[in-house]
């Protein structure tokens, strides 16, 4: 049998379409009536996927939807609580990012090394360690001598420092002879100068100069001059003879040559004196005029030593104290202290120039320089008169007013 013809009625295979509720084939938006598709089970359903819809030109197919098919919804998030503005929003924690170390670094110019600049502590614990050295050296370079005797008389206020400047030629060359005018060696050393420094607890310093040429006993040897006990006995004679005719005892002693004094002066770049009168003495190699003058090493010593004027050995000791002022000054000046090859060489030329009693140090002679500096009282020993002896032209004490003046020391 031939296939029954296939109708274009859609109410004759209605079999073939999906009907309504009228019975009628429902049709799609272009009005074409809706194919029913044949249902098969799964078991049935071919292994391979079925071949394609041939659609027909100016047709539009809809696949039907699989029964798994799930559509895709937008996520949910809660509502959201609106908050003000200005409320604090709760901190995150924020996670550590990680750290990447780059295997390779990166090269930097290399900064030059710079030398490292002391500090001003540093500065000044080495002026402070140099200044100590310096102490050191200077005292190691004093020439000591045993100065006191083994018996002296029983101890006195403060400290009193017996000052001697001996006319001794050690160690001067013929040149330094002639620059200064001291004419050779003449035997027997005596003193040119004696003073005695009284340095209290309190106040004001004291410094008494006893002429050279003093009319006083000398233990063991009588009546003589007191420059004398220096000739016979040396230090320890002369500070016997000090202390028995004043009643003071003698502490510390420094003494000081011809050249030794010289030398300090060259060595501080000389000192200035205010010259009172005109003075020649071609013994004592000088000619000065009135007036402020600066004087060398040379003409210093000749200033102290000469004798050419009116009241002769009276007029020396007070020269020699203006002199040991003058000196003080210009040690302490800024020319001096400011001046580190002055300051040198003066710590390296003067000690040697210096004679100490064998307990004496540089710090012990730095309390003379204070003392100097601050002032101080000058006073001779008083005196009566002059009188010619068996030992020549001496000088005769006022004994009240000597033993008034001691005594205000003690």
């Amino acid at each position: 049998m031939s296939p029954t013809p296939h109708s274009n009625d859609p109410r004759d295979n209605a079999g073939e379409f999906v009907l309504g509720k009228d019975g009628k084939p429902l049709v799609d938006r272009y009005g074409r009536p809706i194919r029913r598709r044949p249902a098969q089970r799964p078991s049935e359903r071919p292994a391979e996927s079925p071949a394609p819809r041939r659609v027909e030109p100016g047709h539009t197919v809809f696949e039907p939807r699989p029964a798994e098919y799930q559509p895709r919804r937008a996520p949910q998030h809660p509502p959201r609580t609106p908050q003000h503005p200005r409320q604090a929003q709760p901190a995150r924690e924020e996670q550590p990012m990680p750290v990447q170390v780059s295997k390779r670094r990166e090269k930097r110019p290399r900064a030059r090394r710079q030398a490292k600049r002391p500090g001003c502590g540093t500065i000044l614990a080495l002026i402070v360690v140099l200044a100590i050295a310096s102490v050191f050296i200077t005292d190691a370079r004093l020439s000591r001598i045993n100065a006191l005797p083994d018996e002296q008389i029983a101890g006195t206020a403060g400290t009193n420092w017996l000052l001697v400047g001996s006319d001794s030629r050690t160690g001067l060359s013929e040149k330094d002879v002639e620059r200064l005018g001291t004419g050779g060696d003449i035997g027997t050393t005596r003193t040119d100068t004696i003073m005695l420094l009284h340095l209290p607890l309190r106040g004001k310093a004291t410094l008494v100069s006893i002429p050279r040429d003093s009319y006083v006993p000398v233990p063991g040897y009588g009546y003589d001059k007191i420059n004398a006990a220096f000739a016979i006995g040396g230090p320890e004679l002369l500070v016997q003879t000090v202390e028995q005719n004043t009643g003071l005892r003698v502490d510390r002693y420094a003494e000081i040559g011809m050249g030794g004094l010289a030398g300090v002066v060259d060595a501080a770049g000389g000192v200035e004196i205010c010259v009172a009168e005109p003075i020649d003495d071609p013994l004592a190699n000088i000619n000065l005029q009135p007036g402020c003058q600066e004087m060398d090493g040379a003409t210093a010593l000749g200033y102290v030593r000469t004798r050419a004027t009116a009241q002769g050995d009276l007029d020396r000791v007070g020269r020699q104290r203006e002199f040991l002022g003058a000196l003080v000054t210009r040690v302490f000046s800024p020319a001096v202290l400011l001046n580190p090859f002055r300051v040198g060489r003066l710590l390296w030329v003067a000690p040697t120039l210096l004679t100490v009693g064998s307990g004496d140090h540089v710090w012990n002679l730095a309390r003379i320089a204070f003392a100097l500096r601050s002032g101080l009282e000058a006073e001779t020993v008083p005196i009566s008169g002059f009188a010619d002896t068996e030992v020549g032209n001496v000088v005769l004490w006022d004994d009240a007013g000597a033993e008034a003046l001691f005594d205000s020391l003690r």
